[in-house]
């Protein structure tokens, strides 16, 4: 394991403690303190930084404990020097423990971490079954929520005319819902017998999922005159005032092309409220992936064609089977996962991406 105290390592320390005391003094400053937006910037990187501080001052106390105890050591004869190996070996494993604490606060900070998240759910290849397993997928991640007690709206949903889904699109708000739910966006592929199958036959069907970091009013700014607004009356299942009143919103961004429809409220305001937020959100991911290269094929990946070879899921009903194959992990309780029990699979990769992180000669 590469040590943290290495001198590069150390001198960093040493300035976030030195911004900590810093942003402490400001926090207390009258003329931050009238500044509503400066304090909120201000107060959110003191709490980034206060447990990075804290694992510091533990690191240098169990540091400075060691360098006394091995002095004590060289001192000291019979119970006393065995005494003194014995808080030896243990301040070096707090140590190791400390600094892998360390390593891991302070790895990049993800820049949608904390953000409420929005998820587009669709039927892909697969007919009618591709629908039906949108909405399964869909159940999957409500109850996903409900254990985390995340709360859900669901914006807007198109239903298919054997009761699956064409297409949902719903908001899950909560500190850590970003963190889990990102690694939710690509193609999913089912193997099952169809309802639709006579013959018993397994079929491979596909639904894709695309996760959105909810964006802010000021972390995108757009043009209303950049805007195409249509309205007409709602199709499908979605209440009493379907096709009775010019409700449904699609909204057009002429400069990207990114199209946003909402027909699932009564009025015409609110689903055109509903649909700037999606817009919002898309306009956000887009502007991060031109910042980030390898971000905009992450994006990429995430939709794919929504083909059935594509995938970094398969539910397979007949060997109870799921299989994330981005990290060939491989469990055999379909139906609780189904049933919203994802957490093995969710904690997994984000074990991974930060073994990946650590790796990285900047981890």
């Amino acid at each position: 394991m590469r040590p943290v105290a290495s001198s590069v390592v150390l001198d960093r320390l040493a300035g976030l403690k030195h911004e900590h005391t810093e942003l402490e003094t400001r926090l207390g400053d009258p003329a931050v303190l009238s500044d509503q937006t400066r304090l909120v910037e201000l107060s959110k990187r003191y709490k980034e930084l206060s447990p990075i501080v804290d694992c510091i001052g533990r690191y240098e106390r169990r540091v400075e404990d060691l360098a006394a105890a091995r002095e004590m050591f060289t001192d000291s004869t019979g119970d006393d020097r065995e005494s003194m190996r014995g808080e030896i070996s243990s301040a070096e494993s707090d140590i190791e423990t400390i600094e892998e604490e360390l390593r891991l606060l302070l790895l990049p900070k993800d820049p949608n971490a904390g953000r409420n998240v929005i998820v587009e759910v669709r039927g892909a290849e697969g007919g009618e079954e591709a629908n039906l397993f949108a909405r399964d997928l869909y159940e999957m991640y409500m109850a996903y929520a409900d254990r985390h007690k995340w709360k859900v709206e669901t914006m807007s949903a198109d239903l298919s005319e054997m009761g699956g889904l064409n297409q949902v699109t719903f908001t899950v708000k909560g500190d850590d819902a970003w963190t889990h739910f990102k690694f939710e966006g690509g193609p999913h592929r089912v193997q099952r017998v169809p309802a639709t199958e006579s013959q018993g036959r397994v079929h491979t069907s596909s639904a894709t999922v695309l996760v959105l970091p909810e964006a802010d009013e000021v972390d995108v700014q757009i043009d209303e005159k950049d805007l195409q607004v249509d309205v007409y009356r709602s199709s499908g299942a979605g209440g009493q005032h379907v096709n009775t009143t010019d409700s449904a919103v699609r909204i057009t961004h002429r400069p990207t092309g990114v199209v946003v429809t909402m027909q699932d409220e009564r009025s015409q305001i609110q689903n055109r409220a509903k649909a700037m937020i999606v817009l919002r959100s898309r306009m956000l991911q887009l502007e991060q992936n031109k910042q980030d290269a390898e971000q905009s094929v992450s994006r990429k990946a995430q939709l794919g064609g929504g083909g059935r070879s594509e995938k970094i899921r398969t539910y397979n009903y007949k060997e109870n089977r799921v299989t994330d194959h981005r990290i060939g992990l491989t469990i055999y309780k379909l139906q609780a996962v189904l049933a919203g029990d994802l957490d093995e699979v969710i904690e997994a990769l984000i074990a991974e991406e930060r073994a990946a992180q650590l790796s990285t000669p900047d981890a």
